[in-house]
């Protein structure tokens, strides 16, 4: 296969993995390199970065909206998403910087709290509090979350804050995790 002939494939195969999402030059860089050597990827990544094809900053913060939209996480798991996806450090914080993770972790909770309504506080806290906790969101937010979505079904059982917040059942498994 000519060099000519070889950039046209790679060209066309990274245009119509492009095609159905937004990706990341690391992962067009390995899905290219399992079918054509380096210095071909290298010359169509150089091309497609040219034509703003590929633009990882953009794929960040397209990747942050989404999951923002959609799937609602911290912005610590959103960053981590992003660093798997080989998007450097530094673009990956920029674009998670303006998260407003309070409002996501609401967001997160209030779907899932529906499925707790008949659930005492206990049990409501404690499902509720890993559910947010899996997303990623610390033990102050997830804390503040919880009592919020408690107050909001429960709006007869008066102020959430008579109840202990301040240890919820489990907290002393995620405290020491590293991400408060």
């Amino acid at each position: 296969m000519k060099d000519g002939e070889a950039f046209k494939l790679a060209t066309s195969a990274a245009l119509r993995f492009i095609s159905y999402r937004a990706r990341s030059e690391a992962e067009v860089r390995t899905r290219l390199l399992r079918r054509f050597p380096i210095p071909i990827v290298d010359l169509v990544l150089a091309d497609l970065t040219r034509q703003s094809l590929i633009d990882d900053s953009e794929f960040a913060t397209l990747w942050k909206q989404s999951r923002d939209a959609h799937r609602p996480r911290s912005a610590f798991l959103i960053r981590r998403e992003l660093l798997a996806k080989g998007v450097a450090r530094d673009v990956a914080t920029q674009a998670v910087a303006d998260l407003n993770e309070s409002d996501a972790a609401y967001r997160a909770g209030q779907k899932f709290a529906r499925r707790l309504h008949n659930l005492d506080f206990n049990k409501f806290s404690t499902r509720l509090w890993g559910h947010l906790r899996r997303r990623g969101f610390n033990g102050s937010i997830s804390r503040d979350t919880v009592s919020l979505l408690w107050s909001e079904s429960r709006p007869q059982h008066g102020d959430p804050a008579e109840s202990d917040m301040t240890n919820p059942p489990g907290a002393e498994i995620w405290e020491g995790r590293g991400h408060d």
